[in-house]
């Protein structure tokens, strides 16, 4: 055979041979078959939680602001509302009060409800105080500036006797670091704070003595002023006040008399 037959026919083998491979290179491999099992389950086992879907102010009712929300597992406490606890206390919960501020996204406590048969002003006053209301006006409280949870001194201040040679007032400040449950009715600052409101009666968180003192206070004062405290200074334990008003009080012999404005004791009889 002629050597250049020899090369055409090598030639040729070669291209058949390229041709072969880049057909076989562009042939599209057949779709997989992917087989649906169905959802898999989640790697962290989840239950849903009753949280706050929306912010509810202090003495406010839940009403729409709550929803079921999956929680991990692991990290539900033992206060926390589960649907699989109780599948119908979105419902039975809406219209109860909020016995503090609640806000978006926290889980739903009852302890931050009111209970069953309590009024609000007793379900948020701390056990063994006392709510006590004693009247006040814009220039004997801080100008309004004074508002529910803020911390205030209250000062006595009364005329002096005429019959004794006394001229001007008196003035003393009988209880100190007080909270301040209310203004009037309102319970809560209003939204942010931006507000202030002007009210006619303050109601204090009192221990039973402190009431006694405020109450006699009220008898014997031609005013009572409300001092605002600075919030570093709310943290002060065991200051003075005006014991001396109350301190008999008939238990220890002797019963307190108020006339004309002064305190006078007497001898109690058995």
């Amino acid at each position: 055979m002629p050597a250049s037959r020899l090369i055409i026919l090598s030639v040729a083998v070669a291209a058949a041979g390229g041709a072969g491979y880049v057909a076989k290179k562009m042939v599209v491999p057949p779709p997989q078959i992917v087989v649906d099992s169905g959802p898999k389950a989640p790697a962290v086992a989840l239950q849903d939680v009753l949280v706050l879907s929306g912010d509810v102010p202090m003495g406010m009712p839940l009403e729409n602001n709550i929803a079921w929300q999956s929680w991990p597992a692991d990290g539900i406490n033992a206060n926390f509302i589960t649907r699989a606890a109780e599948p119908d206390a979105l419902e039975k919960l809406k219209g109860s009060v909020a016995r503090m501020a609640m806000y978006t996204g926290e889980p739903l406590r009852r302890s931050k409800l009111i209970g069953e048969g309590q009024t609000f002003m007793s379900s948020i006053l701390p056990s063994g105080m006392r709510a006590v209301a004693t009247a006040i006006s814009a220039d004997t409280s801080a100008g309004g500036f004074i508002l529910p949870n803020d911390f205030v001194d209250v000062i006595m201040t009364r005329r002096a006797d005429a019959t004794t040679g006394g001229t001007g007032f008196n003035t003393e400040t009988i209880l100190k670091n007080i909270r301040v449950l209310a203004i009037d009715q309102t319970i809560q600052e209003d939204e942010e704070g931006k507000k202030t409101k002007v009210g006619q009666t303050a109601t204090l968180e009192l221990t039973p003595q402190q009431a006694e003192i405020i109450t006699v206070a009220q008898q014997m004062a031609d005013r009572l002023t409300l001092s605002l405290r600075a919030i570093s200074d709310t943290q002060e334990k065991n200051l003075d006040q005006a014991d001396y008003l109350v301190s008999g009080n008939g238990r220890g012999g002797t019963v307190r008399l108020i006339k004309s404005g002064e305190v006078s004791e007497v001898g109690a009889r058995k």
